[in-house]
């Protein structure tokens, strides 16, 4: 029987959140359906390390690699893979069954549908749903707003090469791998209900990225798709909304030079999020 879906979990030091994901995906009933292969990118705390061992003696499938980062711990995962779909979950998040059985049902029976994705509900140091919304290429070339936890076809990773492991920032390789998507026409399909559960951590790898990084992120994007991404016009655009919108200048000021100042008020609900990339 051909297996549909190969669930991919990266693992540096997250070991006390990983159980918690492998009951999220094990809830859905039909384990025929789907695979489960966890690769260990060099974890250095001892107990994610003899949690990692214990569920290799488990049965489970882990895989061990020195340190590499998430792009190549991605793509070294799913080179292991037997699924024709893929589904990244990192290991401190969580799926809903749901989500295995209505991605398989969609992308079988919509061939020219090459990502499925859907809601996610927060939980951790901020709660509430994540209402993501139907695909927008603008909106993607702005900044990510598809979580890395989405399903998609093996054969398109395959095409357009992984992840790209060479990316000045970790973390932000699901973005790179949209916008190649969306770039060479693949189409992406939304789910408007909640598919999976995001832990959000204060101290994340993506909530500490400086300004000087989001630079070189931004410079490394533009030259890579330079056929597609112009940020001067978007400045262009953004200054020219800002004449007209005062509070918008508020927020670029607080955005660039205080971003935990942006973030509190954000919180607080005084400030609404700003949706393009810094």
């Amino acid at each position: 029987m051909l297996l549909k879906l190969s669930i991919i979990i990266p693992c540096y030091n997250h070991g006390q959140y990983l159980r918690e994901a492998l009951d999220s995906v094990e809830a859905c009933a039909d384990k025929e359906l789907y695979e489960i292969i966890i690769l260990n990118d060099g974890s250095t705390d001892k107990d994610t390390i003899n949690l990692l061992q214990q569920l290799s003696t488990e049965g489970y499938h882990v895989i061990n690699q020195q340190n590499q980062g998430l792009g190549a711990a991605r793509n070294n995962a799913i080179a292991a893979a037997r699924g024709i779909y893929i589904l990244p979950l990192d290991s401190d998040n969580k799926i809903r069954p749901e989500y295995i059985l209505e991605s398989i049902k969609i992308l079988d029976e919509q061939p020219g549908i090459a990502v499925v994705y859907g809601d996610a509900e927060n939980f951790g140091d901020k709660t509430g749903r994540n209402n993501v919304g139907e695909f927008n290429l603008q909106k993607m070339m702005l900044g990510n707003y598809i979580d890395a936890c989405a399903v998609y076809r093996r054969s398109v990773w395959e095409t357009l090469g992984g992840y790209d492991e060479k990316m000045p920032v970790m973390g932000l390789e699901d973005w790179d791998l949209w916008l190649h998507m969306a770039f060479k026409n693949y189409d992406f399909k939304y789910v408007p209900q909640v598919m999976y559960d995001y832990r959000v951590l204060n101290n994340s790898m993506l909530r500490s990225i400086d300004i000087d990084r989001r630079k070189a992120v931004k410079n490394y994007m533009e030259e890579k798709y330079k056929k597609h991404l112009h940020y001067r016009y978007i400045n262009e655009l953004i200054l020219d909304n800002v004449q007209k919108n005062k509070k918008l200048i508020l927020k670029l000021i607080l955005a660039i030079y205080f971003p935990a100042l942006l973030n509190y008020l954000k919180r607080k609900g005084v400030i609404k999020s700003i949706d393009f990339f810094l």
